[in-house]
């Protein structure tokens, strides 16, 4: 019994200590997403789609609920900014070729397809996409990809 009772004294003293650790926060400001709206010609109803599910883990402009001051929950949010920004960033958007933008919009349209996007532990706290925001995403990407294909064919520059 005291091996228990000194364990749950121990743990939360940990839980204490952990609340002053403050990983940095992704806020570099709504400037990176502007080029990506630029360049990808984001309608204004897109941009409100996209700013309520998809830059927070996606882009430099996250929004951070209130439950991020708490840890652990901070780490396991930055973890999953960290791993949204490496596969899809549209905060480096410019800094890619048409063939990476082409292929980026690629993948997620096959990720919302096949409804790996946005993740599950996203959608418990926020809701899922509806089926028609699901549907302007998909004809947003397939649209946008047209331009960056033709980039890439020499027909743009």
């Amino acid at each position: 019994m005291k091996f228990i009772k000194y364990f749950f004294i121990l743990a939360l003293a940990a839980l204490v200590v952990i609340q002053f650790i403050r990983p940095e926060k992704n806020s570099e400001g709504y400037e990176t997403v502007a080029l990506f709206e630029a360049d990808a010609n984001v309608s204004p109803a897109m941009t409100e789609l996209f700013k309520a599910n998809c830059y927070d883990c996606h882009s430099a402009q996250t929004q951070y609920p209130w439950y991020a001051e708490i840890q652990p929950v901070r780490f396991w949010l930055e973890d999953h900014v960290k791993d949204g920004k490496k596969h899809f960033n549209v905060s480096a958007w410019d800094s890619y070729s048409a063939k990476k933008k082409d292929h980026k919009l690629e993948e997620l349209i096959e990720f919302v397809e096949e409804g790996e996007m946005p993740l599950d532990t996203y959608t418990w706290l926020h809701g899922d996409l509806s089926e028609e925001q699901t549907k302007q995403i998909l004809d947003w990407a397939a649209i946008s990809r047209l331009k960056y294909q033709k980039e890439m064919a020499g027909l743009l520059k």
